[in-house]
């Protein structure tokens, strides 16, 4: 007599490993949060914040590339804009540091929506050099106007010097700020997951499938395009007001369009599919040229190496450093 065993398919299915790569960066943004700092040196905790910080912008250009198909190379001066309003607020009303964090990403957000306005009617080349172009009247307007330093005026401008932005009440040590920014980006990352899981994701999935598909089955086009360079614009003004707060200032030289490049060209290295490829592109944008300059080495050869890094990508891995690790993770999960 024959007996037969019956199976649970949800048992014997096994575990998708894109779930595990997205656990396991978020397990980096724990180990960030709570190992890293205790064992770095001023300077370079100083640099881990800055790279936290463009972690989350990275993450707002590949919400656009990854969700949409979309290229914006505004996203470096997108920062600078959360940045300068958050700096004003700060000044001018004396307001506790979230309420300018918020305000400059509303603003960013807004001239995020403005910048992918001709989206609605190009795509590829077209958009990305608008946008850049965007970005390149950002760096001759702020280099003319400079950012607000306490002064009077609409441009709270004092060319004699003023006073630094003051930061978060947690966050008013090295090691609190680093942990505040490590904080914030991660609401940021779960601000995005929860858009791609919702109403607002299946939208983009359709639209990036193809419009004349989107719109055919009731998908506003227009309205879900505004709606993802509103919110990457927004993260993007979350990032500057984090850079102002841990820095105390910015300089006008620090946001040239060529900037935005290098941000979405990292973030195709990193990986533009997942959250652990906005953690690398940081840390490639940020650390990895400190760590030249630290080996005495310039710091403008991660250029040359980035460049090299990137044709490799777009010619053998086109998910990035993260989508290698996500096969590799697939490969070590079908061994028996």
């Amino acid at each position: 007599m024959m007996t037969h065993t019956l199976q649970n398919p949800a048992a014997t299915r096994p575990a998708d490993p894109r779930q595990a790569l997205k656990w396991l960066a978020f397990g980096a943004l724990a180990l960030l949060l709570v190992v890293v700092p205790e064992g770095l040196s001023a300077y370079w905790l100083r640099v881990a914040t800055t790279a936290v910080i463009y972690t989350l912008a990275a993450a707002s250009l590949s919400l656009l590339y990854a969700r949409l198909g979309l290229v914006s190379l505004a996203q470096v001066a997108l920062v600078g804009v959360g940045g300068w309003v958050s700096l004003r607020v700060a000044h001018s009303g004396h307001w506790p540091f979230e309420l300018s964090l918020m305000v400059g990403g509303i603003v960013a957000g807004l001239t995020g929506m403005l910048v992918g306005l001709p989206a609605l009617r190009l795509r590829g080349l077209y958009l990305a050099l608008i946008t850049l172009m965007a970005a390149a009247g950002f760096s001759v307007l702020i280099t003319a106007v400079q950012f607000p330093n306490g002064g009077e005026g609409l441009r709270g401008f004092n060319p004699a010097g003023g006073m630094l932005m003051a930061r978060p009440w947690l966050g008013q040590s090295d090691i609190g700020m680093f942990r505040y920014c490590v904080t914030v980006a991660g609401l940021g990352f779960l601000l995005i997951e929860w858009h791609r899981r919702s109403r607002p994701g299946r939208a983009w999935a359709l639209i990036r499938k193809g419009e004349a598909c989107a719109m055919a089955a009731g998908i506003n086009v227009s309205l879900y395009k505004s709606w993802a360079f509103c919110l990457a614009g927004f993260l993007a003004g979350i990032a500057g007001a984090l850079l102002a707060a841990s820095l105390g200032t910015l300089d006008a030289r620090s946001f040239p369009a060529s900037e935005s490049i290098m941000l979405a060209a990292l973030s195709i290295v990193g990986g533009a599919y997942s959250v652990l490829g906005a953690i690398i592109t940081g840390v490639l944008y940020r650390l990895f040229p400190a760590f030249l300059d630290n080996l005495g080495l310039a710091g403008d050869l991660s250029y040359v190496i980035f460049g090299i890094a990137l044709l490799h990508t777009l010619i053998t891995a086109p998910q990035g450093i993260a989508g290698q690790l996500l096969a590799r993770l697939q490969h070590w999960r079908a061994r028996p």
